[in-house]
């Protein structure tokens, strides 16, 4: 039943995602919807404006989504923490300073399409993320407290973000490009970010993959899982590396996109109980699907004009939260 299960799970978010797809490459106003779509192996505009715009946009949209959708599955299991992500743990922000101290510091635009300059912002936003983790994880003193990993968290979040907002003050010159870059947007993802994400995704995938045995074991109590003879501290080290990696990759390309990270594994999870190396993929393919169908949303909800994606994910995902944290609440007191 079990394996029935999976593969419904996995069957519903291919079909379901085929159709974000379509919906979102067709998102437009007037002859730029799906006129343009249906017409653009005739129409050499329409086949620019799908190939040059949407195409890259639906794909990166994805693979962000993807990206925060597997970070949230490796925070959750490393932290064995359910509320775990990598915005609460404070990665997001610190790969956000990442990006906002390399535009202050070598001039570089958000909107490049340059692979130097996407590469370079990438590797900001990691190591922005990885100080993030371990600030977080050395005033928590360690994962074994939910509630001071959670508090220690928010607090760096917060005061990274503060160092950020101070470096944005001191450089007018990047206030315009990091203040839409803070809201998230997938308007300004093209080829070079979606090759950046994919190839990251698929490094981050596989290396989860190989480490989820560890999580599995994690689920059981450390000392269960040093028990087994699993390299606990290094493996745990290279956990780190992995999500702030994906956070990093998908922070530098589209922004702060909240809370899809949060809202993928538990979805998975209230769908089949299953491993974590399934888990990591499927909380993968939901995140994409999510965060597309977030995209769509926020170019429909007021068309011609378009939300930035991260304002709606962040509504979005805090009532998720909110109602979350009421349920877990409700049945604690129903015990």
């Amino acid at each position: 039943m079990k394996g029935e299960q999976r593969r419904a799970l996995g069957l519903g978010v291919v079909l379901l995602l085929v159709g974000a797809i379509v919906l979102t490459l067709g998102a437009g106003v007037g002859s730029t919807g799906f006129e343009s779509l249906w017409g653009a192996w005739r129409d050499p505009v329409a086949m620019q404006i799908v190939w040059d715009i949407r195409l890259p946009r639906t794909l990166g949209a994805w693979l962000a989504g993807a990206l925060l959708g597997l970070a949230g599955a490796v925070a959750q299991g490393l932290f064995r923490n359910p509320l775990a992500d990598p915005y609460l743990l404070g990665s997001a922000s610190g790969a956000s300073l990442g990006v906002a101290a390399a535009l202050w510091m070598f001039g570089a635009s958000p909107a490049s399409t340059q692979w130097v300059v996407r590469l370079g912002m990438t590797g900001a936003a990691f190591l922005g993320a990885v100080a993030a983790v371990m600030l977080t994880l050395l005033l928590a003193r360690g994962v074994q407290q939910t509630l001071r990993l959670l508090l220690a968290g928010v607090i760096v979040g917060v005061v990274l973000g503060a160092v950020k907002d101070l470096i944005t003050i001191a450089s007018a010159d990047i206030l315009q490009a990091i203040q839409g870059f803070m809201l998230g947007s997938t308007g300004l993802v093209g080829w070079s970010a979606c090759a950046i994400m994919g190839a990251l995704a698929l490094v981050c995938l596989l290396s989860g993959w190989a480490l989820a045995p560890v999580l599995d074991g994690l689920a059981l109590g450390e000392s269960t899982a040093s028990s087994l003879g699993l390299p606990v501290g290094a493996m745990r080290a290279a956990l780190v590396a992995v999500l702030a990696l994906a956070t990093g990759a998908a922070v530098a390309q589209t922004g702060l996109i909240a809370f899809v990270g949060l809202a993928a594994p538990h979805l998975v999870r209230s769908a089949v109980k299953t491993t974590h190396a399934r888990l990591i993929i499927l909380s993968s393919a939901m995140g994409g699907l999510l965060l597309m169908s977030a995209d769509l949303l926020a170019r429909w909800l007021i068309a011609p004009q378009e939300l930035p994606v991260g304002v709606l994910t962040a509504v979005l995902g805090g009532t998720y939260l909110l109602w979350l944290m009421h349920r877990r609440s409700a049945r604690g007191g129903a015990r």
